[in-house]
Parts: structure tokens; C-alpha cells; sequence
């Protein structure tokens, strides 16, 4: 055995998922690709992924295939997988069998049921505990839990009680803790789901006390939250917004004492992001627009007058540009993006958008209460399907 365990952390897959209707399914195995390499490469004893595996509770069957050799890869390296499911994944599928395959050292945690039971592994120090915390969906933790309190920073006290509770019976014992959540002190992209419904949506990084680290998902940008609580954030681009992310995932290293080190290990990504604006004629000759033709592109056009056919002609230089919002300098017009990015906005924003679209005026606040408790209800149904 080596002198310390290795861990891989990564999260936020969103296996299945588009970028502005780019299938990503072949980047996304590309990552994959380079995620068993590194196991090798790094010698890594145990990868963590936390949450939002598939992109949607239903996954397309491409990635479902992709998810299933990924996993099998990375038990042919030798090392064990600990997952957990995230808001976009289903609570009750993806706890399908996993009694079963945790006999081949694949460890998925996907049920309120299993918090505080750790997968222990050992290494030349003895063992380490991996807390599985799958998303909480308020509601429903509240109630299997029988909390006094609503909100996530409830639930997920309740849930490190537990890890607590059971960590105290098991002295010596280093810990790690999977969360998918997030965490106050973190920066938000425009790519992640909304959880707000349902109580506030920000939780403590104190919540986690006790562990000698956690490997957080949920957002999409790498961020170290404290020196033991950490986002690697998701392994591609899934909004114009992470422009200037730097993906990959944090190579973690545990001694005898706990947490020993933590190095951040870029990953490919498959084509670069920019966000460009300048008239349409500007954009189309002057050179220095020429380095911008190899990428995804949200573009903002600022002629006076909006140009005839702009992406089409657009494309003629930019092959690669998915979206153009319309802002003419010195006007008070803005458009919305010719291709309206709904996936990546919340259900409320656009419910809210469509409401002051077809009467002109906003919703009112007794209407957004109307909407939010509908959008809850669905959550709710969700989380148990």
C-alpha cells in the first residue's frame, strides 16, 4: 500500500446534456477518456463524483451507456468509485441495485435511508469513512426525517448529525463527506438548476464540521470554499457564463492526520468559449476577430439598426456561434438571444419571462407564490419517481 490515499474528486457530469442544442455526448466521453487515464497516471486509490451524474431524472440512452463503461473503466484501474446523485438526477433510480453493486466496489448513494452509513475503505493508515449525502430536496427530507424546520441548512444539519453520530463511534477513523449543494462563499453560473424552492437555498460550510474533507457539488466553477471543502465544478462549459472556468478536478491526497494536500488537475475541453459584441461589419473583416473563428460563440451585435439575416451571415465567419443578442449602442433596446438559452435559466425566470411577455406587465408577487408552489409540488414528485 502507499503512505497515503489518493483521491480523484469530480462532479457534476450532466451526462446527456447540450450546449445551446451541441450534442456533447462525444466531449463528454472524451472527459471520461481522460478521467481513467488520470486514475492510472495519478495512481489514484478512490474517485469521488458528487451528484448530477445525468443531466435529467429520465437520461437519454446514449448516456446511460456512456455512464455504464465509465464505471466499469474505472473499476478495471483498480480504484473504487463513491457517487452520489445530485438535483438532477432521480433519488429513487439511481438507488436501483446498489446493495448489489457495491460487491464490485462501485458505491453509489442515492437514498435518505443510507445517510451516516460510510463505505469504508482502507489503505496503509487504516480505514477511511465516505459519507454519501445525495441532493436533499427539502420537502422530502423534512418529512422522512421528521425535521421542525424547513430548508436545505435543515436537512443537511440533520444529515451531518448522522455523520457525526457515527463518526464518533469509530475513533481514529479519517472521514470524508459527499455533498451536493450549495454552500455560502460560492459563486453561481448560469448553467446550475435552481434550488431556492423550498427554503433558502445557501447552507453554512460550518455544517460540515468534523470532516477531514468534502467534496462538494452543485456548482459549476472550481472554488475552494475552505481548504477542505471544495467544488471541482463540472468537466465542460454548460453556459456562456463559465467563459473563463478552468475545468477539471482536484487530485486529493489523505495522510494518517487527514487531509494532506489538494492539487487541481485541468481537463480538455472540447471546443474554447468567448462572448464577443462590436457591428456586425466589424466583426465580419477586421482581424483581430479572425482567433475567435474556432469557437463557441454568443455574440452581440451593437449596429444602430439591426442588420438583415445577422447569423447567417455571421456563421459565414464564425461557424461556431450559437448565440446573438441584439444591443444597439447608445439605445436603450435589448434584445433577448435569437436562440433563448431556456435550458439554462431557472423554471421561474421563465414562467416569469412568458407572463410579462403575453400581458406586458410582471407577475405579481401572490402569482409568483402561485408559481413557486406549483414548481415545488413538481420537485417534490420528482424526487420520488
Amino acid at each position: 500500500m502507499s503512505s497515503s490515499m489518493r483521491l480523484l474528486h469530480t462532479s457534476d457530469w450532466h451526462l446527456g446534456r447540450s450546449f445551446h442544442r451541441e450534442n456533447l455526448i462525444d466531449a463528454q466521453s472524451v472527459f471520461l477518456d481522460h478521467l481513467v487515464d488520470t486514475i492510472g497516471d495519478q495512481r489514484i486509490d478512490v474517485v469521488v463524483v458528487s451528484g448530477d451524474l445525468y443531466d435529467r431524472a429520465l437520461p437519454p440512452v446514449d448516456a446511460v451507456r456512456l455512464f455504464d463503461r465509465a464505471l466499469g473503466r474505472i473499476r478495471a484501474t483498480g480504484a473504487r468509485a463513491v457517487l452520489i446523485s445530485g438535483n438532477h438526477d432521480s433519488l429513487t433510480r439511481m438507488s436501483f441495485a446498489t446493495g448489489l453493486i457495491d460487491a464490485s466496489g462501485v458505491h453509489l448513494r442515492s437514498s435518505l435511508d443510507g445517510v451516516g452509513t460510510p463505505v469504508v475503505i482502507e489503505d496503509a493508515h487504516g480505514p477511511v469513512a465516505f459519507y454519501g449525502i445525495p441532493y436533499l430536496e427539502p420537502e422530502i427530507a423534512r418529512h422522512h426525517w421528521d425535521l421542525p424546520e424547513r430548508g436545505h441548512a435543515a436537512a443537511l444539519g440533520h444529515a451531518m448529525d448522522l455523520v457525526r453520530a457515527d463518526l464518533a463511534e469509530r475513533p481514529g477513523t479519517r472521514s470524508v463527506v459527499l455533498s451536493h449543494a450549495f454552500v455560502t462563499g460560492g459563486e453561481p453560473s448560469d448553467s446550475e438548476r435552481d434550488i431556492s424552492v423550498g427554503g433558502a437555498s445557501h447552507v453554512p460550510a460550518s455544517v460540515y464540521d468534523g470532516a477531514d474533507y468534502v467534496a462538494l457539488g452543485h456548482l459549476h466553477g472550481r472554488q475552494t470554499i475552505t481548504p477542505s471543502v471544495r467544488y471541482p465544478g463540472s468537466p465542460l462549459a454548460y453556459s456562456f457564463s463559465e467563459e473563463h472556468h478552468v475545468k477539471g478536478y482536484w487530485i486529493v491526497d489523505l495522510d494518517a492526520n487527514g487531509l494532506a494536500g489538494c492539487e487541481f488537475l485541468p481537463t480538455p475541453v472540447p471546443r474554447p468559449l468567448a462572448r464577443i459584441r462590436g457591428r456586425i461589419e466589424d466583426l465580419l473583416t477586421r482581424p483581430e476577430w479572425q482567433a475567435y473563428t474556432g469557437h463557441w460563440l454568443q455574440i452581440t451585435l451593437t449596429d444602430p439598426r439591426r442588420p438583415a439575416h445577422p447569423m447567417d451571415r455571421l456563421r459565414e465567419r464564425f461557424p461556431h456561434a450559437l448565440m446573438l443578442e441584439f444591443e444597439p449602442e447608445g439605445g436603450t433596446e435589448r434584445s433577448r438571444s435569437v436562440t433563448t438559452p431556456v435550458a439554462d435559466r431557472s423554471e421561474r425566470q421563465v414562467i416569469g419571462d412568458f407572463v410579462e411577455w403575453a400581458r406586458g406587465t410582471p407577475a405579481t408577487p401572490e402569482e409568483e407564490a402561485l408559481v413557486n408552489a406549483a414548481i415545488e409540488q413538481v420537485r417534490l414528485q420528482e424526487g420520488t419517481r
